[in-house]
């Protein structure tokens, strides 16, 4: 046996990682379910400028990327994104949602969309702190 460190791992080395988490956690708490979601933002040309970006598994929502355009921020987007991708997910029978941001304007605008905080990482990045936050959603 030989351990590597490595910034290039391959497809199939991190596929290796993927498909025995999975295997190992499908025995022991059952399959995630876990599905692609994605809530896009398109321009007058049908651009792709931003959206959401993230899965459902084991009834939860987990939002990975949230981007929203310079120019659209301000007005309320992020929340329709998340409504639409809270829709989805409640859809897909999740009773929950969670985030993560280190961006202040962000934290508030997710706070505002009912989210609440329930962990803080102090200096992540430097100077800064990173907040995880969850919202109760009602399946359908």
């Amino acid at each position: 046996m030989k351990i590597e460190v490595t910034d290039t791992p391959s497809e199939s080395e991190l596929a290796a990682i993927s498909e025995g988490l999975t295997a190992f956690n499908t025995i022991d708490v059952g399959p995630s379910g876990r599905q692609s979601l994605a809530v896009l933002i398109h321009d007058d040309a049908g651009k792709t400028i931003g959206g959401i970006s993230g899965y459902t598994a084991w009834g939860w929502l987990f939002t990975q990327w949230l981007f929203v355009p310079e120019s659209l921020r301000g007005q309320g987007m992020a929340g329709k994104l998340l409504d639409a991708a809270e829709a989805e997910a409640s859809t897909r029978g999740c009773f929950g949602a969670w985030i993560d941001t280190f961006n202040p304007q962000a934290l508030k605008a997710y706070q505002r969309q009912g989210y609440a905080i329930f962990g803080e990482l102090p200096d992540f990045p430097v100077g800064r702190s990173r907040f995880f936050l969850q919202k109760k959603l009602s399946p359908r």
